[in-house]
């Protein structure tokens, strides 16, 4: 019988072959959930410990799978985001840490977050985004869009595991065709990978991410040409959308709004400084 730290020193070795850099925390993030509550603790404070002989198989399936640069928060079947707890499934995006820049924005100076305030996410995927919002809001209400059905579902059972299924709303759609009614905040974190730079991605990506919510087409910009045009008619006086991008894509993107109202922009960076969100203002009258 193998020992836990036999286990992790055999299953790094392999995975270090395969080409993940973070090969020791994966290993011990993927047995530490097979042992149970305390399972990082024993990990780290007990590798002398014997792994029974089931354990030790299911831990070399999911080292298996990391090999195959399949993502831990896949493999788990789910991903902290905001420090909420979420469900992941093939068809939602694995949501990242930079994403969160687009709930910070939109939250920032808001004058009141006790306000009945009325949101938008276009393409929510597994929901992540409208509901970190909605934690933050207690009184808001809120409406994902997709038109993935197995998505809406993840982002449906999210809801309910949180606690906010009576506040969040799911509805299949084709970005905003077919809203009505104006929205004080709108969040999006759209396809913008341009289509033939796909497959060059990492393998955690291009292999395992759903490719609807990679392919922005030729230049990576089609989802917002058919959003930014009618920003004006989503979007409360003074309301507020949050848009994710790619590098190099702001300026192209700000020039889809439409000439009136006036905009205010401001630039959203991402942990490591770079510009990777964009925060649109509707100018109230």
């Amino acid at each position: 019988m193998t020992s836990i730290g036999g286990a992790l020193a055999e299953a790094e070795r392999r995975l270090r072959a395969a080409g993940v850099e973070a090969a020791r925390r994966d290993a011990r993030l993927l047995l530490a959930e097979l042992l149970g509550e305390e399972g990082f603790a024993t990990v780290m404070a007990w590798p002398e410990r014997p792994l029974p002989p089931e354990v030790a198989e299911a831990f070399s399936l999911r080292i298996d799978r990391r090999a195959a640069r399949e993502p831990v928060a896949r493999i788990l079947g789910r991903r902290e985001f905001w420090s909420l707890p979420l469900r992941l499934a093939p068809e939602t995006l694995d949501p990242r840490p930079d994403s969160e820049i687009l709930v910070e924005g939109l939250l920032r100076d808001l004058d009141d977050r006790a306000a009945p305030l009325r949101l938008l996410d276009l393409g929510t995927g597994s929901g992540c985004l409208l509901l970190a919002l909605l934690s933050e809001l207690p009184a808001a209400r809120g409406l994902g869009i997709d038109r993935s059905a197995p998505a809406l579902e993840t982002a449906r059972a999210n809801a309910r595991d949180l606690g906010l299924a009576e506040r969040a709303a799911f509805r299949s759609g084709d970005w905003c065709d077919g809203l009505e009614g104006r929205f004080d905040l709108l969040v999006c974190n759209p396809p913008y990978i341009p289509a033939s730079e796909i497959d060059a991605l990492e393998p955690e990506v291009a292999r395992w991410e759903p490719r609807a919510a990679l392919d922005g087409g030729a230049d990576g910009l089609e989802p917002y040409r058919r959003i930014l045009p009618r920003l004006d008619a989503l979007l409360t006086a003074g309301g507020r959308a949050a848009f994710e991008h790619g590098p190099d894509q702001a300026e192209a993107i700000a020039a889809l709004l439409p000439a009136a109202p006036a905009w205010r922009l401001e630039t959203l960076q991402d942990l490591a400084g770079r510009a990777r969100g964009l925060l649109i203002v509707r100018a109230t009258p």
